[in-house]
């Protein structure tokens, strides 16, 4: 009875520390997500977000690189999943509030995770959508 008990420690021993490897990695939000936005499916512009979790709260980055534009609010509603960003998007020699709300779905994907919704830049007003990369 007692060779028994060894060996069934040992594999439950295994299984516990296997169990935290199938725990999710970040927030849902983050990452490099890309995508387009536009007033009709014929005019639409390519973007990329650069979303972060750091200290309880999502910051992120429009198209980054050499002219990132921060975000200056991120909204995340977790009962729905409804993130609204907004930044100022330098447009025609000034600059115009980009506003963003859509919700994100397939939460629980890392190759399908999408985030869809409305946009309104200034006075133009549309549909986008993002892809997680």
């Amino acid at each position: 009875m007692r060779m028994w008990k060894s060996p069934c420690l040992t594999i439950l021993f295994c299984l516990s520390l296997a169990i935290p490897v199938t725990a999710q990695v970040g927030h849902p939000a983050k990452g490099s997500w890309t995508g387009y936005y536009g007033p009709s499916d014929a005019d639409q512009n390519r973007f990329r977000l650069l979303l972060d979790w750091e200290e309880r709260q999502i910051t992120g980055v429009i198209n980054p690189g050499r002219r990132a534009i921060t975000l200056d609010k991120v909204e995340l509603d977790y009962a729905t999943w409804t993130m609204t960003l907004e930044a100022d998007m330098p447009i025609d020699g000034g600059t115009a509030r980009f506003v963003v709300s859509g919700q994100i779905e397939n939460l629980g994907s890392w190759t399908n995770r999408l985030y869809s919704g409305t946009y309104r830049l200034g006075g133009e007003s549309g549909e986008f959508w993002l892809s997680l990369n």
